[in-house]
């Protein structure tokens, strides 16, 4: 009877291993979706994508090909020109991916906050505190700047908007600074393609405690929504901060 048990459970162990490696299995190349859909997502905006990787990979394969004949070695030199090759050529994908994503989440009311979101680091985002009929809308952004309020839209139409929301956000943190930014293309403001950076470069005037503090604080704020207006509901910042993803 033993030896049944074990003859009986053999099997299972095997069934039980086999599902281990694939999930390991998958779990690896988790990737290669992600990887995919960026590149089809980029390819959407700059079209020559293919050839321009595979135009980088080339030149730097021919430089060290080229290199390598003249030093009786077109082997050595021919690895290092690929592999130098590869690089410009992932780098160079790196880098139009990020600018499609920008590109296709610019025009999407809540873009912004979609890009503020992928931020890494201690920043917390409440999209669209503010919003109108015409989808110009002001989100509020919590760091160790202290409180900026990020607008969408014209300036003839934000400006009142950012000075409401100031109003009503020093009620709860008035010695706390409290910033505006004005995202858009118009003389005075700032690309969204830029957006990061600028935030990034503000001078730090809170510690993380005093971060988290002012966070609480404005929770009692978040909870009184701003009233929306009737019309049109634009796109919400998790639809936009998906195409930054590429999914």
């Amino acid at each position: 009877m033993a030896r049944d048990k074990t003859k009986n459970s053999t099997p299972a162990k095997g069934a039980a291993g086999r599902s281990s490696e694939g999930k390991v299995k998958k779990k690896r190349f988790a990737w290669v979706p992600q990887v995919r859909d960026n590149y089809r997502m980029t390819k959407e905006v700059y079209p020559r994508l293919g050839w321009m990787m595979l135009g980088a990979f080339v030149v730097l394969l021919g430089i060290g090909l080229a290199i390598g004949f003249i030093f009786s070695n077109p082997f050595t030199f021919g690895m290092i020109g690929g592999s130098l090759g590869l690089l410009a050529a992932v780098f160079l994908f790196s880098r139009r991916a990020m600018s499609a994503a920008y590109k296709q989440v610019e025009d999407q009311p809540g873009g912004a906050a979609a890009v503020v979101e992928s931020m890494k680091g201690n920043w917390t985002t409440s999209p669209a505190v503010s919003i109108t009929k015409n989808q110009d809308m002001v989100h509020r952004v919590i760091g160790r700047p202290g409180v900026i309020l990020v607008s969408e839209g014209p300036d003839s139409r934000v400006r009142h908007m950012l000075s409401s929301e100031k109003k009503r956000t020093q009620r709860f943190i008035p010695d706390t600074p409290i910033l505006e930014i004005q995202v858009g293309t118009a003389d005075g403001q700032v690309p969204v393609a830029k957006l990061q950076k600028t935030l990034s470069k503000l001078p730090k005037s809170l510690t993380p405690p005093e971060v988290n503090d002012v966070r609480r604080r404005l929770d009692a704020l978040s909870q009184q929504p701003a009233a929306v207006p009737k019309g049109p509901v634009p796109k919400s910042a998790k639809a936009a901060r998906a195409q930054m993803r590429g999914r």
